[in-house]
């Protein structure tokens, strides 16, 4: 596997070209590769950006998540714990940093964004195989340090699935999938980087195992979804014994 991050003029919110920022910057695309585009570029392209003077940034992320964690709870009240789209993050996505002035929140509808970003480059380059990958970054339990992965992708199945196939010693695997986007995600953004680097593009190439798709993946089975319902989840035991209230999102759907 192949990442090559893609340097940049700085991006300007509140809203900004995304269609000229991928042309001018990406001159070539071979197939089977995956375009890798941070969040934030991708919210400033569609003008999703909020006036940090004129906002409250707490209410602007209750409003923003699905379900949220009181401030209080949250270590030295550092962040609001929220969930959103199916993903626990911190503060749903609202970011002041590299905003020059404005919160950049998440795209609206990362899987459609992730869409629309490879409908303009399937037509630019004329690809038929290559996919969209939209990251972020984020904390994991126990651990120091952001690490990147997967709001939004397009063009290519979620899961590498070993299910029913056998390890080294024939032992049939039982659950064992291999999650693509964010696997991915977290390479790309490692070579993005998190500060003053203005690479939020990448191409990653050479990856033998993506199956790649034409359209919307859509999953047979709850099993093969790459969200886990709630309940479901490996960490439900943690999630559940806390008080989760009803975002703005989350009391519009």
């Amino acid at each position: 596997m192949i990442v090559k991050a893609i340097k940049t003029r700085k991006f300007l919110p509140p809203q900004d070209n995304l269609e000229k920022l991928l042309s001018e910057n990406i001159k070539y695309l071979k197939e089977k590769s995956i375009v890798v585009v941070t969040s934030k570029v991708v919210a400033i392209g569609e003008g999703n950006c909020m006036e940090v003077s004129k906002t409250d940034k707490d209410k602007l992320i209750i409003e923003e998540s699905d379900k949220y964690l009181s401030r209080e709870l949250s270590p030295e009240g550092l962040v609001i714990q929220t969930i959103k789209h199916n993903m626990l993050i911190a503060s749903a996505g609202v970011d002041e940093s590299n905003g020059d002035g404005y919160f950049v929140l998440w795209p609206k509808n990362p899987q459609v964004s992730a869409k629309k970003i490879w409908e303009f480059l399937k037509e630019k380059f004329n690809l038929e195989n290559f996919g969209v990958l939209i990251t972020d970054s984020r904390l994991t339990p126990l651990r120091a340090g952001v690490v990147g992965y997967a709001i939004g992708y397009f063009g290519f199945k979620p899961l590498k699935d070993y299910r029913g196939k056998s390890d080294l010693f024939g032992r049939e695997f039982k659950m064992e999938t291999s999650n693509i986007p964010d696997s991915l995600a977290s390479a790309a953004v490692l070579e993005m980087g998190e500060g003053a680097e203005c690479q939020p593009l990448a191409i990653i190439s050479d990856v033998d195992y993506i199956e790649f798709i034409q359209e919307e993946f859509k999953p047979k089975t709850p099993d093969d979804d790459l969200n886990i319902q709630f309940e479901k989840d490996m960490f439900y035991p943690f999630l559940s014994k806390v008080d989760w209230k009803n975002g703005g999102s989350g009391k519009k759907g």
